[in-house]
């Protein structure tokens, strides 16, 4: 098992992400997990840097560290061809050390685009995934879809090694489609036995029908970093829109941001499970770990000092999560 720190575009401007990564990546961590989005949850205190931008410079700023995208959405202002190129980029510049995860996103509304059900934006997700794919593994597409085309389109500038492709799932057709067209899933868990009735077991029963090996899992929960309710709420400032009603079709993070604020603080709060010690986060990813097995587990957490988060959770929390995952075996 693996061990990814999380990075948010929504939290800090991507300067600061870099100088994370070199944390991470000094603190023991195996990899880093970063977000994309053009808009952040709210608009007072969010950041929205381009990712792509941002995992060139931790490339070159690091050494060793595996690098994620948790998660990009290929279906609307980036062309997948063009993803898969941004893609191939980073692993050359890394090394060979990058990893593509996608999902099926949020409003890009600001942008023009609309935002339809999700049947529409599965079928623009398993299109994305036939153009991708195979030009990540150095074929030459000609792809005629609903949705997008391409004309003898290769990558010239191919990956340093094969880019593993996962999918965000969080409910059985997600699920399904992830099984049968990408290496894996990637969990955003809030209860671990949901998480296994409604994405894992459905996925690997979809993998098993296909005839293919059961998917990897992605899985990371969020966890909010404070000794009291004033610091949690302030470590969790950039994340309470996350929280607010219609959040994935909502355009303006400054509606977010009003929404969020109508509700009770003690509402957002107890949706994120709430750490101090080094105690605290081995009670919660240790417990994602040894009931989901996860190849990459990911520590997504916030708080008002992530230098000294970073520090502490790699000194105190992983020598141990190492030592739980090699009992499992």
């Amino acid at each position: 098992m693996k061990i990814y720190w999380f990075l948010g575009h929504e939290q800090f401007q991507p300067e600061v992400l870099v100088e994370h990564a070199r944390l991470a990546e000094r603190h023991g961590f195996d990899g880093v997990a970063v977000s994309d989005h053009f808009h952040p949850w709210v608009d007072d205190v969010g950041a929205a840097g381009f990712v792509w931008s941002s995992l060139g410079a931790m490339a070159q700023a690091t050494q060793t560290l595996e690098l994620l995208t948790a998660v990009v959405t290929p279906l609307w202002h980036v062309h997948p061809a063009v993803v898969a190129q941004a893609a191939a980029t980073v692993d050359r510049l890394s090394g060979g050390r990058f990893g593509l995860g996608v999902g099926t996103g949020r409003s890009e509304g600001a942008l023009g685009y609309p935002f339809p059900g999700y049947a529409e934006r599965a079928a623009r997700m398993e299109e994305a995934l036939q153009i991708m794919r195979p030009l990540l593994d150095g074929e030459r597409v000609d792809f005629d879809g609903t949705f997008y085309q391409t004309q003898g389109a290769k990558l010239y500038s191919p990956p340093a090694h094969r880019v593993p492709v996962y999918m965000s799932a969080a409910g059985p057709k997600s699920a399904a489609l992830a099984a049968r067209t990408t290496d894996g899933l990637i969990l955003s868990v809030k209860g671990i036995d949901d998480v296994i009735r409604q994405v894992v077991e459905p996925a690997r029963a979809e993998a098993k029908q296909a005839g293919r090996k059961a998917p990897g899992i992605v899985a990371s929960q969020w966890t909010v970093r404070g000794h009291d309710d004033n610091e949690l709420w302030e470590a969790l400032k950039p994340w309470r829109g996350l929280r607010a009603p219609n959040r994935d079709a909502e355009i303006d993070p400054a509606k977010l941001r009003e929404a969020a604020d109508q509700l009770p603080r003690e509402q957002v709060l107890s949706q994120y499970r709430r750490v101090e010690t080094a105690a605290d986060y081995l009670a919660v990813y240790g417990e994602l770990a040894r009931r989901l097995q996860p190849d990459i587990l990911g520590v997504q957490t916030t708080s008002v000092d992530q230098p000294a988060t970073i520090e502490l959770v790699g000194r105190e929390v992983l020598p141990e999560l190492r030592a739980q995952a090699a009992a499992f075996k």
